[in-house]
C-alpha cells in the first residue's frame, strides 16, 4: 500500500477521534451504526438511510433502558456505547481486513 493511502487513512482517524473527543462517545454510534446497517441493508441508499435510523435510534433506546435498569444508579449512556461500540466496531474492521 502507498504512502499516500497510509496517509490518508491515518489523517481520516485522526479527524474521527478528534470528533469523538468533541461529540462525546454518543455521537461515536453514528459512526458505527451505518456500517452494520449497510451489512443488513446493503449500499443503495434508499434502503440504507432508514435502516441506518431505525437501527441507530433502537440502539440508543436499548442502551438508555439498559442504563436505567441495570443498577439502582443511572450509569452514563457513554460508558455503555463505548463497551458494546469498540467491540462491534473492532469486529466490523476485522471483517474488512482489505482497509488495513
Amino acid at each position: 500500500m502507498g504512502w499516500l493511502r497510509r496517509g490518508v487513512l491515518f489523517l481520516a482517524a485522526a479527524i474521527t477521534a478528534a470528533q469523538v473527543s468533541v461529540s462525546g462517545s454518543i455521537g461515536w454510534v453514528g459512526l458505527v451504526v451505518p456500517h452494520l446497517a449497510r451489512t443488513i441493508a446493503g449500499a443503495d441508499h434508499r434502503h440504507l438511510m432508514p435502516a441506518s435510523f431505525w437501527l441507530g435510534a433502537g440502539f440508543m433506546v436499548l442502551v438508555d433502558d439498559a442504563a436505567r435498569t441495570m443498577t439502582s444508579a443511572e450509569i452514563p449512556l457513554g460508558i455503555l456505547t463505548a463497551l458494546i461500540g469498540a467491540p462491534v466496531f473492532a469486529a466490523l474492521l476485522l471483517r474488512s481486513r482489505r482497509f488495513l
